[in-house]
Order: structure tokens, then C-alpha cells, then sequence
């Protein structure tokens, strides 16, 4: 398995013969302009431009209601992916959307994609922030991959671990972000709920993203890795350098 960050939430990876993109984000950094006049701004650009990703067999896109997860370029690339999954919400808002349910499955050429869910922020954030999904990607001689989308609970990871597991790869979306709009609660997973999740999905390698590039998100890479290295989970944590493919250990 191979995999490229190419910023924020988006990365590129191969799997079974497939390239996969999580949540595409690929807008220059730039100010949006949200519902009451709340701002979101976007502090740095993608390390590879959409015109240069080459061709994309599977979107899995965590929720399509939030800039930071699919922006205008990332919308404007969804006609020429051949599968786009997401929420059943999303399938509604956007043409070629397959929405699934929770622990509802769908069969890509062989690999078993499963849609798992996912909560954006506290209790009750789904009615104020939407819906979210993770995925879990399965396929003969092939790793079990977690990816787990705008998530922010740690016992939805345990529900996940428990049907799923063990896994060997975990693509975690963290950096603890916060809003006004949920009075600062974390819309996504800390980097020491991070380590409570990797301790659930073990011996997965643990792939950090969506830990900076937004105003909002308050952990960043570094804080990330020294709290894996306080937990002792250095050796399971791999760090991804931006626009460059990696080989997951």
C-alpha cells in the first residue's frame, strides 16, 4: 500500500490494484464565507495540483457539507472519478454520489468497502454539523485499512476495532478542531484520543492527516508526534511528508 498526503484531509493512496482519494481539498488558501457569516479560512495550499493527480478510481468522501473536507476544485474533479462514496445526505446534494449507511458495504473490483460511523464533535453535533462516515477497506491479501473521516469519538473507534479488527493501517483524521459554532468543543480527534484509538486499533500504523493547513484546528504535526512518543507509539506512528508517496510500513 502506498499512500501520498497531499494536504488537510486529502491523500492518495493505492490499494488492491485502486487509487483511492479521501476528501478531496485541492483550493489555494483562501477565506469561505459560511451560513451566518462565519468565516473558515484556508492557511495553506495542496502539494499537488488537481490537475496533476492523475486518474482517481474511488472517492471516499467523509461528508461533502464542510469546506475543508470537499472545496470547489475538489467538487469540480467528482465528475471524473468512476466511484464516489459518502453519506446518504451527500447522495442527495451531489450527482454520482453512493451514499451508505453505517456498516452498509459496497464492492469495488473485488475490496470490500465498508461504510462505519463517524461523530463530528460531542454528543448531538450530527443535527448541527451533519452526518459523517468512516471507511473500513478490506480485500483478499490485502491489509484491513481504517479511515476514519471527521471523526471525534473514541468509542465509535471501539465499535469499529471490535467488529473489524485487527487492522494494519489507520488513516486518522485529528488535530483537534474547534469552532465557535460548537463553543470549542473538538470536532475532531485530539492527539491523545488519537493515542486511546491507536491503542484499540492495534498493531495498525497510524497515519495522521487532517492536522493542519486550517485556522481551526488547534494540534499540528509535531504535537501529534510527541504525544505518540509519550505514549511510547513512536514505532507505530508514520508521519508523511506532503506531495510525497510513501510506502506504509
Amino acid at each position: 500500500m502506498k499512500i501520498t498526503h497531499i494536504g488537510g484531509p486529502t491523500a492518495l493512496f493505492t490499494y488492491g490494484g485502486r487509487t483511492f482519494l479521501t476528501d478531496p481539498a485541492f483550493d489555494p488558501p483562501r477565506e469561505y464565507t459560511m451560513p451566518g457569516g462565519r468565516v473558515m479560512t484556508k492557511l495553506t495550499g495542496p502539494a499537488i495540483p488537481v490537475a496533476d493527480l492523475g486518474p482517481v478510481d474511488v472517492v471516499l468522501l467523509s461528508h461533502d457539507e464542510h469546506y475543508d473536507n470537499l472545496d470547489e476544485s475538489g467538487r469540480a474533479l467528482l465528475p471524473s472519478v468512476p466511484t464516489i462514496l459518502s453519506t446518504p445526505g451527500a447522495a442527495t446534494r451531489i450527482a454520482g454520489v453512493h451514499g451508505l449507511d453505517a456498516w452498509e458495504t459496497y464492492d469495488v473490483d473485488g475490496i470490500t468497502v465498508t461504510a462505519v460511523p463517524a461523530l463530528h464533535g460531542p454528543e448531538g453535533a450530527d443535527a448541527v454539523l451533519g452526518v459523517v462516515t468512516g471507511f473500513v477497506l478490506q480485500g483478499a491479501d490485502l491489509p484491513t485499512v481504517y479511515v476514519s473521516g471527521d471523526n471525534a469519538s473514541v468509542e465509535l473507534v471501539k465499535q469499529i476495532a471490535d467488529r473489524f479488527g485487527p487492522f494494519e493501517v489507520a488513516i486518522l483524521f485529528a488535530g483537534g478542531a474547534r469552532t465557535v459554532r460548537m463553543d470549542g468543543a473538538n470536532l475532531t480527534l485530539t492527539s491523545a484520543e488519537a493515542v486511546e484509538a491507536a491503542h484499540l486499533l492495534a498493531p495498525a500504523t497510524i497515519i495522521p492527516v487532517h492536522t493542519e493547513g486550517w485556522a481551526h484546528f488547534t494540534e499540528g504535526p509535531d504535537q501529534f508526534a510527541r504525544t505518540f512518543a509519550e505514549a511510547g507509539l513512536t514505532d507505530r506512528l508514520q508521519l508523511l511528508e506532503h506531495g510525497v508517496a510513501a510506502e506504509v510500513r
